[in-house]
């Protein structure tokens, strides 16, 4: 299955076309997309008309310097903010992430988009990708607010992703420009990067997306595309040593530079998808076309989506009627100590 890129605000023939192919399950929107809170519901409502089947429609809203929408939606801060903020008051912390996970939901899902992919639960360790997208360095700290996380976009009517599986934010390189490579072995990812995901897990998450980062203790390939991380870890029993995860498994953007190791376009779809992915990320839409023939004679069944798309009607009258709303938009939009 793929989730693919659209070229500007507005639907075009090409990319109708595009969403009547029985293996596009999605789309994720981005600032090219945007260019109001109107715009993207009118977007979002083409978007599932032009389709022969429901579909998922998604987009990154994080916070902090990875936010999509911004004209009409809340100035979310990066989550870094209450890491620093728990070292004082570890509640408030927490409850301030639960709300921001609630806040950026209910917009989005306000919106007529089903799923924000978050949170990123990596490790704030210097990685030029993640930054001030990580809540902390410490695992633990992590665990904690991605629990608080899940549950306030759960509050919100919206699945939650964990990204990026096993973990990007131990390592410098940038998986958008640069081959990534994290040398420790396994049991080092247990005790430091997989403890967020497990934490996640554990509190329902419904999705995961992959790291393009190879981890050559582990297995050879990037984790995108590797079975062993994929279905021995991440979804391997408990009892064996894996995760258990049962819900679905994203792959990060095909078009990144550290996803060019597996080779062409077709290379890297049948590679994700081989190796145990259920949903390919195609976000640049001049890969669209090649990604759609790369699929042909698979058998796919793009409802498997269908359990995160957004959950509960609520457009923006409701949500400004909420009695919730303007006290945590002012709470978050007045910074993190």
């Amino acid at each position: 299955m793929l989730v693919i890129g659209l070229g500007g605000t507005e639907l075009d023939a090409r990319e109708r076309d595009w969403l009547q192919h029985d293996a596009c399950a999605g789309v994720i929107l981005f600032t090219r997309n945007f260019a109001s809170r109107a715009q993207v519901a009118e977007l979002s409502a083409a978007i599932r008309e032009a389709a022969p089947r429901p579909l998922l429609v998604c987009v990154d809203q994080e916070g902090g310097r990875v936010q999509r929408f911004r004209e009409g939606y809340s100035a979310l801060p990066s989550l870094d903010g209450f890491g620093r903020q728990y070292a004082s008051d570890p509640d408030a912390a927490l409850a301030a992430a639960r709300e921001h996970a609630w806040l950026m939901a209910s917009e989005i899902r306000a919106s007529g988009v089903d799923l924000s992919f978050a949170p990123v639960v990596d490790l704030g360790r210097g990685n030029l990708a993640i930054g001030d997208r990580a809540f902390s360095a410490d695992p633990q700290v992590v665990a904690g607010f991605t629990r608080a996380y899940v549950q306030g976009m759960h509050d919100a009517g919206m699945a939650a992703t964990l990204k990026h599986f096993p973990g990007h934010g131990s390592v410098r390189e940038d998986t958008h420009f640069d081959t990534a490579i994290d040398d420790r072995p396994l049991a080092v990812l247990r005790e430091e990067d997989l403890v967020p995901f497990v934490a996640g897990i554990d509190a329902g998450a419904d999705a995961v997306m992959l790291a393009h980062v190879v981890y050559p203790q582990v297995a050879p390939e990037p984790a995108g595309y590797s079975p062993l991380w994929i279905n021995d870890i991440l979804r391997g029993s408990v009892v064996d040593g894996g995760l258990g995860f049962r819900g679905v498994v994203f792959s990060d953007d095909i078009g990144m530079a550290a996803a060019f190791s597996a080779g062409g376009v077709r290379e890297r779809i049948d590679a994700h998808l081989d190796a145990g992915c259920d949903v390919v990320l195609v976000c640049h839409p001049e890969l669209v076309d090649d990604s759609l023939t790369a699929v042909e004679g698979r058998t796919l069944n793009t409802m498997a989506l269908t359990g995160l798309i957004g959950r509960g009607p609520m457009g923006w009258d409701g949500l400004l009627a909420d009695a919730r709303y303007a006290p945590a938009r002012s709470r978050q939009q007045g910074g993190i100590a």
